[in-house]
């Protein structure tokens, strides 16, 4: 099992991801490919991507029973932590807290 996350992408992106995979909702992208398939969908999606962002999973034989990886302008990232994969999001892109004088 695959699944595949689109952010602000051209719409022929979408297009092409619908010949492989189900789309359930705008921009999620589910299927069971093989590894190839993954592979050659990974690079379309991450050339293709401009602005946008790309999010793929799929499930393997770790502790976690999945992978991730990310590409483009997401507001998320992944760190490895001693074999598991967590997502942080960096401090660079939380907005500032807003204070009650700010009103």
């Amino acid at each position: 099992m695959m699944m595949i996350v689109l952010q602000n992408v051209p719409k022929k992106l979408h297009g092409e991801l619908t010949r492989w995979m189900l789309e359930p909702s705008p921009g999620v992208f589910i299927g069971h490919v093989s590894a190839r398939v993954r592979d050659f969908l990974w690079e379309k999606c991450t050339a293709e991507c401009r602005n946008g962002s790309v999010v793929q999973a799929w499930n393997t034989n770790n502790e976690q029973h999945f992978t991730m990886r990310m590409d483009g302008n997401t507001k998320r990232s992944i760190a490895d932590m001693e074999g598991l994969q967590l997502v942080y999001i960096p401090n660079n892109t939380i907005p500032p807290a807003v204070s009650e004088e700010d009103w």
